[in-house]
């Protein structure tokens, strides 16, 4: 055991465990604390302060720190550090933990341990002499200290191999080893490998991860305006609690609860776990089947995601691929419905997106044209005559015979679906009212055991952001009780299959015009292609029998038959 002074000396003890959980469940401060104080006690000790800390001591900024300048500060009249074990103080090895307990030593605070590993004893080798120097005092257990300091390292290493491998190696057999993302909760089962944890949909949750995909999947709606369907229909990001960065046994508030926008919109879209698809750090970019299905499917996921994000499945294979926005896509302009078909027809030399603009002549005049002079070749079309060609080439389509059947069937089924949808959404919604309706009434019953009128107009203000939600709500399930009856549905169809020109030529946005002339090709046909007839058509697109045999200013032979 130490030796100490007979006097009473202060003292400050630190407590530390490793993570939250640990201090819940395993090690906790309160039985270091409860150790520490029959130490104390025992041993005529004060201990004016104890620092708690709840995070690790294998890093190089030390949670201890905080204690040791506490100590160090002549003003707090401290002369000993107390902790359980060296572990408790470091795991940063000899070094750190020299470091450290050196600070110390200078303001002549000494380190102790109730097990007694840290001795207090200096020996002088020349005492017998009357002199010292630096080099002839030394600690008899200091070499048992490095030993344990090392010990201690050598043990975070072990259990950290031990807990980060098994976290690797079940996630990359298709296992969550994580928080669960939104629309998602952690649950155990029992499978060949042991009890693992895998996802399992959120009961409240994942109906609204689902219903983003169905709405993006839809395309009738922009993404703003899914963002505030979604918001309407009552969704919160999750909620977690916010601890004191000193002790974090302390809870001092929460973060989340937040509406929709439309940045977290494109990340839960693009996020492959809502697929069942496992890609994450531990597997080294390298996507996994997980061992639990996803909220919607594959084949969903990559028709909400647009191109931006595809997973391809070649039996149980699984390759993610993300597109990486081309330079022509990040430059100003790009929506510019001056030249709406930017995009849609590409460079006869390069294959590429033509640009776009208006160069100004002699007298004044700006004269608009599609370009590509700045790859290395020359393509310029007066705008005119590139709204001609465009004009030429939509009146001599023709839509394959067997595809307006096809297209009502398809209608109708995604008609039924909808309005299926419509229906679970009233349910949601008229849910939803109910429960802040009891919210509200909850809220109000506390008014009567309140004096405060600070306290009371607090409640009356969240009575009214409740009764502006469920205004929200109503007004949500009004428009979507509004829909279309099929047979208005079926004539719009109807009448649009038979003059595609109003949607190709007189549509009276421009961006949405040459969208839809895009819809007609398999692969975006550059310039001459459309003027030799060799573009890339659509299964369902033909042009018109004089068409394809007459060889004119436009045509070119053959090329416009279905693959």
């Amino acid at each position: 055991m130490n030796e100490y002074l007979p006097k009473i000396e202060n003292a400050v003890a630190a407590i530390r465990v490793s993570s939250v959980r640990q201090g819940t469940q395993g090690d906790s401060p309160e039985a270091q604390k409860e150790q520490i104080e029959n130490f104390a006690k025992a041993h005529h000790i004060n201990v004016k302060k104890f620092f708690i800390f709840l995070e690790s001591a294998s890093k190089e900024e030390q949670p201890v720190q905080e204690a040791i300048d506490y100590c160090v500060n002549s003003k707090n009249d401290i002369q000993l550090f107390i902790i359980k074990s060296i572990d408790r103080f470091t795991r940063g090895g000899s070094y750190l933990y020299d470091g450290l307990k050196m600070q110390l030593e200078r303001k002549g605070v000494k380190l102790i341990d109730i097990y007694g590993v840290i001795g207090t004893q200096q020996i002088n080798t020349l005492e017998h002499l009357g002199v010292s120097f630096d080099w002839s005092v030394y600690s008899p257990t200091k070499k048992s200290e490095i030993l344990e300091a090392e010990r201690a390292k050598d043990e975070m290493r072990d259990i950290m191999s031990r807990m980060i491998g098994a976290e690797i190696r079940y996630a990359r057999m298709g296992y969550w080893v994580r928080k669960a993302p939104y629309g998602f909760i952690n649950e155990q089962v029992e499978t060949t490998n042991g009890r693992r944890t895998i996802l399992k949909p959120h009961p409240t949750e994942s109906e609204f991860i689902i219903k983003m995909f169905e709405l993006r999947c839809q395309g009738s709606l922009t993404d703003r305006q899914i963002v505030e369907r979604i918001n309407n229909l009552g969704f919160k990001t999750s909620i977690a609690l916010r601890r004191d960065p000193k002790d974090r046994t302390k809870i001092v508030g929460q973060i989340g609860g937040n509406k929709l926008n439309i940045k977290g919109f494109w990340r839960y879209i693009q996020n492959t776990t809502y697929a069942g698809v496992s890609s994450e750090k531990w597997t080294q970019g390298r996507p996994f089947k997980a061992k639990y299905e996803g909220l919607v499917s594959i084949e969903t996921f990559n028709k909400a995601n647009r191109g931006k994000v595809v997973i391809e499945d070649n039996n149980g294979e699984i390759t993610i691929f993300k597109r990486k926005a081309p330079e022509y896509l990040i430059k100003k302009g790009l929506r510019n419905a001056d030249f709406a078909y930017r995009k849609i027809v590409m460079c006869p030399h390069c294959d590429k997106p033509l640009f776009g603009s208006a160069s100004r002549g002699k007298l004044g005049k700006y004269y608009p044209a599609y370009h590509c002079n700045k790859r290395g070749h020359y393509f310029r079309v007066p705008k005119e005559d590139f709204k001609n060609t465009i004009t030429k080439f939509v009146q001599n389509i023709d839509l394959a015979p067997s595809f307006a059947n096809d297209l009502a069937n398809t209608v109708i089924t995604e008609w039924y679906k909808r309005n299926e949808n419509t229906v679970k959404d009233e349910i949601s919604i008229d849910q939803k009212i109910n429960d802040i309706n009891n919210q509200i009434t909850m809220t109000l019953s506390k008014i009567k055991y309140l004096t405060s009128e600070t306290a009371i107009k607090y409640i009356e203000d969240e009575v009214g952001t409740m009764k502006h939600n469920i205004t929200k709500l109503l007004e949500e399930k009004a428009n979507q009780a509004k829909g279309y009856d099929i047979k208005v549905v079926m004539a719009y169809v109807k009448y649009y299959l038979e003059h595609l020109d109003e949607l190709l030529l007189k549509n009276e946005d421009p961006l949405l015009k040459a969208s839809y002339f895009g819809v007609l090709f398999d692969k975006a046909p550059t310039y001459q292609q459309l003027i030799s007839g060799t573009p890339r058509l659509a299964q369902c697109i033909k042009l018109n029998d004089y068409f394809r045999t007459h060889r004119g200013n436009l045509a070119a032979g053959l090329g416009f038959e279905p693959r």
